[in-house]
């Protein structure tokens, strides 16, 4: 018996990610659906069949990696049809109504393998909902389309005080625009979902969505931690003993002047609360630590050097 390629019906490498493997699968499904398919029916059948079985086992990591580690014999000698179907969601892929009973029982060979509606044993019954009478075969709803993702910068001024933007993507090879807003307080890592903007439905089903992830750019002053801002103030050794004043900026273009109390060590963090970026809830915000960098000179002049060695006698 010849070694069957999961990773080659689906057409992805073996490095493939759960994302990539799902477009895959998506993709050749709608392509081979059988119900859908114009031509040799029989043919798609087998080939959706194949396409099934190899999604099933591959968006599963434990039975991905015996498939891998001890290949497809070894693998088909372990897992049963029924197995290798277990716990698969097809809603995932055909929307909360499946395909029906007689398409299950026509592409897998019966319903012996399989629970109510066409859900295999041991899979969530709830993707496969029928509202049809009995005797007659319900319609599976028309597959949604592709959900996209783009990135979008943004500053920490944006994230402090909110803004709206004009997000570029590729729709079904075409480019398209639409603003997004973002609310004061949202932080990069978070996505914005635009209901309906995502890729069209091959077969007059809903769009998908497009997912806007924010992606945040390197301010030149301050470093983010969460809602807490950070920034850097150098003083020279003689105002850290002696005690100084430092101008602080802040994000709304104002400064403040911070008083450094003598006798303050190097990388002193010094808080000043409320100066941080909003909470989402609009109702807090983080604050801005002041990191206080001591600095030692290199370069002495002949009469600084002889002042410091008067205080060395003094024992400072």
């Amino acid at each position: 018996m010849t070694e069957t390629d999961y990773y080659q019906i689906l057409g992805v490498g073996r490095n493939a990610t759960p994302e990539e493997l799902k477009k895959a699968y998506r993709k050749l499904a709608l392509k081979y659906h059988p119900d859908k398919v114009k031509g040799d029916k029989k043919q798609a059948e087998e080939k959706f069949k194949q396409i099934s079985e190899a999604y099933a086992v591959l968006s599963n990591a434990e039975k991905r990696q015996e498939y891998d580690t001890y290949g497809s014999q070894a693998f088909r000698a372990k897992f049963s049809q029924e197995d290798i179907f277990k716990g698969f969601d097809f809603s995932d892929i055909f929307g909360a109504r499946g395909p029906s009973d007689s398409f299950f029982s026509r592409i897998f060979g019966g319903l012996g393998n399989f629970g109510a509606h066409g859900a295999p044993r041991g899979a969530r019954t709830r993707i496969f909902r029928y509202g049809a009478p009995e005797g007659f075969e319900a319609q599976a709803q028309p597959l949604k389309g592709d959900d996209l993702q783009v990135e979008l910068p943004i500053t920490l001024h944006e994230m402090a005080f909110g803004t709206e933007k004009l997000v570029s993507f590729s729709r079904d090879g075409q480019v398209e625009k639409v603003s997004v807003k973002i609310p004061p307080g949202t932080l990069p890592g978070k996505k914005l979902r635009l209901a309906g903007k995502g890729g069209l439905s091959p077969m007059g089903g809903a769009p998908g969505d497009l997912y806007v992830k924010l992606k945040e750019v390197e301010h030149p002053v301050f470093k983010r931690d969460g809602n807490d801002l950070y920034v850097d103030r150098r003083i020279r050794f003689t105002e850290a003993i002696m005690g100084t004043k430092v101008t602080i900026p802040t994000l709304d273009g104002k400064t403040m002047s911070l008083k450094v109390p003598p006798g303050t060590q190097s990388h002193t963090k010094m808080r000043l609360k409320n100066y941080g970026l909003p909470f989402a809830n609009g109702k807090n915000r983080g604050d801005l630590y002041v990191r206080i960098i001591v600095e030692t000179p290199t370069n002495l002049t002949k009469k600084q050097k002889t002042l410091l060695e008067d205080l060395v006698k003094e024992g400072l």
